[in-house]
């Protein structure tokens, strides 16, 4: 599956965006999804994960709240809606894919098959 992220940008701090990730190449329906984040000089941080049905997700403690993860089957597209934002958002964002088949090991990044080329998010203060 090839996966494509959209909708990064330049934003103040407690203001929203909307991130996509768009799949193609194979069956949407099949795949768990992620998002994690890197910040220059950081490790890959796990954002948010949705089960394939999107009937499940997770997200990590420093997003609860204020990210929402969701996903429309119809269109082979995953979001994340971030609200509240906060300089430390800061980073580039990446979206993921697992092969639902497989163990899930939804907040690692070893835990995923595929990933698209991320978009970057500022957020000044």
């Amino acid at each position: 599956v090839q996966l494509q992220a959209s909708g990064g940008g330049s934003v103040q701090a407690g203001g929203s965006l909307r991130l996509s990730c768009a799949a193609s190449g194979s069956t949407f329906e099949n795949y768990h999804m992620a998002w994690f984040r890197q910040a220059p000089g950081k490790e890959r941080e796990f954002v948010a994960a949705i089960f394939w049905s999107g009937g499940l997700s997770y997200y990590g403690d420093s997003v609860k709240g204020r990210f929402t993860i969701s996903r429309e089957n119809a269109k082979n597209t995953v979001y994340l809606q971030m609200n509240s934002l906060k300089p430390d958002d800061t980073a580039i964002y990446y979206c993921a894919a697992r092969l639902k088949f497989n163990t899930w090991r939804y907040s690692a990044p070893g835990g995923y098959d595929y990933w698209g080329q991320g978009t970057l998010v500022t957020v000044s203060s």
